[in-house]
Parts: structure tokens; C-alpha cells; sequence
């Protein structure tokens, strides 16, 4: 057994693909899109998109500066603990997890959903949607419990896939007899509408995963470039994929767009596309809706694993946590996911909840409420960590794009607490606009309050926190064992 993740395996390519993986492009454009037009009847989803990838590529300056001091698995956890102090740092730890695991969870529900007639149309057998998910997490749990090129390998062709998809599709809609851009989606008038508060956190949704760059920083190659070339190019080429595919498809839908995003929901897209080339658009576009959603399954588990390697390696969660194989794949951790992974798919498939609904849509929403929350606790530590120390960071990427990044973040987040019965379509304190929220701070606090229960039990673990492999516990272990 060994202790530290297979280092200089991965580049530029692999990182960015594996970040590109997560956001899910073509999930994006036919159910994201979709969703944001219809729940708030606004058709600015593309001036939403530019809005947030420039809040994006504002808050990694401080990021990626940090990154550069801080080299750790765990980036949102190390980070909090050694900008604004170990307990709350812990709490992040455990909040990023639910996070990560709540986006794995809501890709298992909306494939087994979506591949489900497929197969009823093609084999015609009415397969329940569970044991496709089940299926496909078997794939999820093999490639994750082995070294991370292997993984890459996959995720590289199969978001490269999905990305040439969307661009063929939106080139055939744009090629349909009458077609025109509607240039007001682009207008900054949408984003001054009472729903617009909605839009852009759904266009945040739609980011989500971008941060994960720095979870690789271990195992990149020259990870000082590496790292930030892959974090700024993913956002651009993503944002511009977005902004493209989402205008032609509003532009395409014409003055009926919104009756339409809402009877039509992810079909839209493919249905659109249909018009030049057939009816086969659609079968293929489901198929690699499939293939994206297997895509994002393994990029967030292994996001979500090297969270817990990082926690078992620093001595926050059980010392097995931290072990990974003589080439440096986090097993142990990736298999204790895979474990609960599969307990949550069999509670919902002995409860009868739907897939789509209670599993999808509620576990994408819950995620980027949860990761746009991170986001700005993170941007927070970034200011309180250089307030101690300069480092040699300029006054740009350690105080001037952290404070506006915090500030602009603060607003988000507001704006989402503000409207979460909006984004889950229910109406004000009920449901879960009423409940996530709780279990989302109960998480958090409940990991700060384990945090001081360190500080008092396990000082050496404490004192570790945060510190990867510089941690005391990490060190000791790699000595012991």
C-alpha cells in the first residue's frame, strides 16, 4: 500500500476533459437549457452563461493562486481550513462530499431514466431504470478504484464525443429553412428581471465541476501550468460551447420557445436537430445524452473520492481512507463510494421514487446550490489566507479578484437562498427549499464540530489539517506503513 496519488500522469488534455466531463456539455444544453427557459420564462440562458464564466474566471485567480501554495487533494477542504481555520475547514470537507456525491447520485438517476426506453425501443424489454444505473455502476466503481490514466482515457473520448454532437446539432438547426438569431437572449436586459436571480444560479449549475482542476493537482504533470492552462481553457471553450448551442436552440424555437422548452423539456434539442436530419437525431442524441451522463459519473466519483483520500491521509476519516495501490489509485476510498453509491440506488429502487424527478433534477439543484455555496466560502479563505501572508502573490490574484469574486458570490448565493423554492418548483418553505437548506448547514456544522472534537482528542491529527502531504498524520503514516 502507498499514501500519495500516482503523480506527473496527467496533462493539460486529460485535466480539462475530466473538468469538461463533469458540467456534462450536452446534459447542459438539452436539460439545463430547457429547464432555465421554461422555470422562469426569461431567454437569456446565453447572457447567463458569458455572466457566470466571468464570475468563474474572477474567482480562480485567488484560486489557482492558492492552489499554488496549497497543493492538496481536497482543494475546497484545505483551502477553508488554512484560510479560516481547521474545524470550519473539516465542515467543508464533509459539505464538499455531500456535494460531489449528491451530483453522482442525480447522473445515476437521470441515465437509468433516459436510457430506459432506448433500450425498451431496442430490445423491447421494459428493463427497470434501476438496473441500468446499477449496470453502469459497475463501470463507475472499476474505473475508479484503479489508476486515474485509465479513467482518462474514457472521459477523453467520451466528452470529446458529446462536444462534436452538439456542435453538428447546432449547425443543422441553424441550417433550417427561416432560421435567425434571436440577438436579445444576448441582451443584458435579462439580467434585470425579478427571475433572473434564478437564471444565472441555474447558469452556475451548469459550471459546476470547474473547480475540480485543482483536485488533480497531485497527479498532474508541471502542475503549476498544468492546472491553470486547463481551468482557463475548460471555461472558455465550455462558455462558448454554451452560449452557441443554447442561442441557436432559443433562436430556433422562435416566439413559441417557451411553450415549447416546456412541453418538449431535453427532447427539444434533438427534436430541433431532426428537422435536417431525421428522426435518428433524436435515438442519438438520447444515446449520447447516456454516454455524457457516464462521463460525468466518473469524473464526480473521482472527484468525490480524492476528497476522501485526502481526509483519510490527514487522519480526519479512518487512516484506511488514505491508502491507494503501488500506482496510485485511491481504492479504498473509491470503493467505500461505490458502496454507498449503490445503497442509495437500491433505497430508491425498494421505495418506487422516480428518477428523474427525486433523483436528477433534486440532486443536480441540491448540488449547485451546494458547490455555489462552496464557491463562495472558498473565495472568503483565499482573502483571509494572504491577509497572513503575501507569499509573493501580487495584490491582484490575493486581494483585488478574491474581494470582487467574494462579493459578487455573496450576491449569488443570496439570490439563491432567495429563490430555492423557484429552482425546486415548489412553493416557499416547503419541500425541499425547505429542507435541503437544513441538511446542508446540519452537514456542515456537524463536520466543524468534529473538527474541535480533533483539536481536543487528536491534536496531531489537528494540527495536520489541511497540510496534504505535509500533514504530520500523512507523514507518520507513510513511515509506519
Amino acid at each position: 500500500m502507498s499514501h500519495a496519488l500516482a503523480a506527473n500522469r496527467l496533462g493539460p488534455f486529460a485535466i480539462g476533459a475530466a473538468i469538461a466531463s463533469s458540467v456534462a456539455p450536452l446534459t447542459v444544453v438539452t436539460l439545463v437549457v430547457s429547464t432555465a427557459v421554461a422555470v422562469t420564462g426569461l431567454l437569456g440562458f446565453p447572457i447567463a452563461v458569458i455572466t457566470v464564466a466571468a464570475i468563474l474566471l474572477l474567482f480562480v485567480v485567488g484560486y489557482l493562486a492558492m492552489a499554488r501554495h496549497i497543493p492538496n487533494a481536497g482543494a475546497f477542504y484545505a483551502y477553508v481550513a488554512q484560510g479560516l481555520g481547521r474545524p470550519l475547514g473539516v465542515g467543508t470537507s464533509w459539505f464538499a462530499l455531500a456535494t460531489y456525491t449528491s451530483f453522482l447520485m442525480c447522473c445515476f438517476g437521470g441515465f437509468g431514466a433516459l436510457v430506459q426506453p432506448l433500450v425498451s425501443d431496442w430490445v423491447g424489454l421494459d428493463v427497470p431504470w434501476w438496473i441500468l444505473a446499477l449496470t453502469v455502476w459497475v463501470l463507475v466503481a472499476v474505473l475508479g478504484a484503479n489508476e486515474v490514466s485509465l479513467s482518462e482515457k474514457v472521459l477523453v473520448v467520451l466528452v470529446v464525443a458529446e462536444t462534436i454532437l452538439v456542435l453538428v446539432y447546432s449547425l443543422a438547426i441553424m441550417l433550417t429553412a427561416g432560421f435567425t438569431f434571436n440577438t436579445g437572449a444576448l441582451s443584458l436586459d435579462n439580467l434585470w428581471s425579478p427571475s433572473a436571480g434564478v437564471l444565472v444560479v441555474i447558469g452556475m449549475t451548469a459550471f459546476a465541476g470547474v473547480e475540480q482542476s485543482v483536485v488533480y493537482i497531485e497527479e498532474s504533470k508541471n502542475p503549476r501550468r498544468t492546472i491553470r492552462v486547463a481551468t482557463y481553457a475548460t471555461v472558455l471553450v465550455i462558455a462558448a460551447v454554451y452560449v452557441y448551442a443554447s442561442l441557436v436552440q432559443i433562436s430556433a424555437g422562435g416566439p413559441s420557445i417557451i411553450e415549447q422548452a416546456t412541453s418538449q423539456g431535453g427532447d427539444l434539442f434533438f427534436n430541433q436537430a431532426a428537422g435536417i436530419l431525421g428522426h435518428t437525431a433524436v435515438i442519438i442524441g438520447r444515446l449520447f445524452l447516456g454516454t455524457g451522463l457516464i462521463a460525468a459519473l466518473i469524473a464526480f466519483h473521482n472527484a468525490a473520492t480524492r476528497y476522501g483520500f485526502a481526509l483519510g491521509r490527514e487522519g480526519v476519516l479512518p487512516r484506511l481512507f488514505g491508502h491507494t495501490t503501488l500506482k496510485g489509485a485511491p481504492r479504498v476510498a473509491s470503493l467505500v463510494l461505490s458502496a454507498v453509491t449503490a445503497a442509495v440506488l437500491v433505497v430508491y429502487a425498494v421505495a418506487g421514487w422516480d428518477p428523474l424527478v427525486q433523483l436528477f433534477y433534486l440532486g443536480s439543484t441540491t448540488g449547485g446550490f451546494a458547490v455555489l455555496l462552496l464557491y463562495t466560502l472558498t473565495s472568503i479563505a483565499v482573502i483571509a489566507f494572504f491577509a497572513k501572508d503575501a507569499r509573493g502573490e501580487g495584490v491582484w490574484q490575493r486581494l483585488l479578484a478574491p474581494l470582487l469574486s467574494t462579493g459578487i458570490l455573496l450576491l449569488l448565493a443570496f439570490l439563491a437562498v432567495d429563490n430555492l423554492h423557484l429552482l425546486f418548483g415548489v412553493n416557499p418553505g416547503t419541500g425541499p427549499a425547505r429542507w435541503v437548506p437544513i441538511v446542508l448547514l446540519a452537514i456542515l456544522v456537524g463536520g466543524t464540530v468534529w473538527g474541535l472534537i480533533l483539536k481536543r482528542l487528536r491534536p496531531d491529527v489537528y494540527a495536520g489539517i489541511g497540510r496534504g502531504t505535509r500533514s504530520s498524520t500523512a507523514s507518520g503514516l507513510q513511515t509506519i506503513l
